[in-house]
């Protein structure tokens, strides 16, 4: 009994640290990429990035985004 609370409380905590912090928003595609064979990294997990931004993979590395908002369109 004791071993399958252990292998529970170690799933979650696996679950936990993948959890996204807080940003609903996905990264923008990357339409270029880098001749570099293993571009340096800025980060690796969202966790690293400041609380409004995201790591998200660049033209060259991976990198911390800001959220790019869409201009309003009016139909009129």
């Amino acid at each position: 009994m004791k071993s399958v609370a252990a292998l529970l409380l170690v799933g979650m905590l696996i679950l936990w640290t993948e959890l996204p912090t807080g940003s609903t928003w996905s990264c923008p595609p990357v339409r270029i990429t880098c001749a570099l064979h293993n571009p340096p990294n800025q980060c690796y997990t969202d966790r690293q990035c400041p609380r409004s931004k995201k790591c998200c993979p660049s033209s060259c590395g991976r990198r911390c985004l800001s959220r790019r908002f869409a201009l309003p369109v009016s139909y009129g």
